[in-house]
């Protein structure tokens, strides 16, 4: 008996092991080479084999906040949750998660800047059970008056809890100053004025006019026959109609000046945010710059944070979407001395630029995190995604470690010195505490001398 136990228990051991592995393998490098994409009914769907019994299906729907003006910011996301909580026209609520519930599925929805997603997550022996209910729920969703009021009182809720939160407060001004009547001065989850409006019927008219065959892309994470798949989804998108051509604007954010804008706000500490700008997904600096913020951000951290003990949080982040930008950001009782110590350090890597080990480390960080981060079919779907609708390229997921290797310690200082470059700052806190010339000024500014103690 005991004998019996050790190998049933070794056998799991195994199997586990043999599982982590094939997780933790990006995209399924196991099997990533029989990747493959194939046009249905006019729509992109990228198929990756991944070498497990779970099924992910994404339907992904081009534009983002692009697809509404900002007095209706909100609505997509509201339409997301809804298709995923409101039920059908066959099923209620209750109907529909209770036989997702009975097998272990689930649909998720998202809407973000530049696409929404909705999905499906299943055992593979299960699919042909739940296809059905996730079709239903793109095709002829239910937005249930009851409901609806529910998901919309949780997000406009979500949306007075973000604002009380400094750091999210100031990202907002920082977004709508420097994208003012552009498509990314928009919050994907809206305003209480552009939210509180929305009713049932205008979200299902919206949905109806967005669910189109133009703005789709489909991505499966699955071991799933080829012809199954071109069964199951032309099914799907011949009750989809083609709608109009759809093309993602891009925009370049490349300020001209650095300027300021100061708010008065009762926070605990001052928070200062500066936008500036960054190459677009595709480009031959992206993969350059990528590494060069994420450096950057790590010399920022210790130069504000470990040797000043001027912030406790400094954090610097590039958004690489189809508006590309660099966020700098910190919360600090002394934003003059910040200012001049940042743009001291700004004028220090363009100088020096960066080191052949900073460069090295860089990129088996950045790889090591891309790599653990898809340890699931449904990261893995979403790196497809993210690559094909803002990168144009789906097999840059594959292909990025290769990318990676071939960046250079020049590409990457020249990226720097092209793009970081004027910055648009924001600051919310006590205005007397802050010189605004100092963020304004052309030259750097000079670090203010520190009074002896006597």
């Amino acid at each position: 008996m005991i004998i019996k136990i050790k190998i049933l228990y070794m056998k799991k051991i195994i199997q586990y092991i043999t599982l982590w592995v094939v997780a933790i393998t990006p995209l399924g490098l196991l099997a990533q080479s029989d990747a493959y994409d194939m046009t249905i009914n006019g729509v992109k769907v990228i198929v990756q084999p991944s070498g497990n019994n779970i099924v992910v299906i994404q339907t992904i729907i081009k534009g983002g906040v692009q697809n509404y003006p900002a007095s209706k910011a909100g609505i997509e996301n509201l339409v997301m949750r809804a298709l995923t909580e409101c039920g059908t026209d066959k099923d209620d609520k209750n109907s529909f998660l209770n036989k997702l519930d009975q097998v272990s599925a689930q649909v998720n929805g998202f809407s973000d800047m530049d696409f929404a997603s909705f999905s499906i997550n299943c055992i593979k022996n299960d699919l042909d059970k739940v296809w059905p209910l996730y079709t239903d729920a793109l095709l002829i969703p239910r937005f249930d008056a009851k409901e609806f009021a529910r998901i919309k009182q949780d997000a406009i809720n979500f949306i007075r809890t973000n604002e009380s939160f400094p750091d999210n407060a100031i990202d907002k001004m920082a977004k709508e100053t420097a994208f003012a009547g552009k498509n990314y001065a928009k919050t994907p989850m809206g305003t209480l004025a552009s939210v509180e409006p929305i009713t049932p019927a205008e979200a299902k008219k919206y949905w109806q006019s967005l669910l189109t065959r133009s703005r789709m892309v489909i991505v499966v994470v699955a071991d799933l026959d080829k012809k199954e798949i071109e069964k199951k989804v032309n099914e799907l998108l011949a009750k989809i109609p083609a709608g109009k051509s759809f093309v993602a604007k891009k925009e370049t954010y490349n300020p001209s000046l650095n300027t300021f804008i100061p708010k008065q706000r009762d926070n605990a500490t001052n928070y200062v945010q500066g936008i500036t700008g960054g190459p677009q997904p595709g480009s031959p600096d992206y993969n350059a710059f990528v590494l060069a913020m994420r450096i950057f951000g790590t010399r920022h951290f210790v130069e504000i944070r470990t040797k000043n003990g001027l912030s406790y949080a400094p954090r610097v982040s590039f958004n690489g979407g189809t508006t590309p930008y660099t966020n700098i950001m910190v919360s600090t009782t002394d934003p003059n001395k910040y200012i001049a110590t940042a743009r001291a350090l700004i004028d220090k890597v363009k100088q020096e630029g960066f080191t052949e080990s900073e460069l090295r480390n860089e990129k088996t960080g950045y790889l090591t995190g891309i790599y653990f981060r898809q340890e699931t079919n449904e990261e893995q779907a979403a790196s497809l995604a993210f690559n094909e609708v803002i990168q144009g390229n789906w097999k840059r997921s594959m292909e990025i470690k290769n990318d990676i290797k071939k960046v250079s310690l020049e590409q990457m200082n020249n990226a720097f010195k092209k793009y970081i470059n004027n910055i648009t700052w924001v600051y919310q806190g006590d205005p007397k505490k802050v010189d605004a010339q100092l963020y304004t000024q052309k030259e750097t500014p000079k670090l203010p001398i520190e009074k002896k103690a006597f």
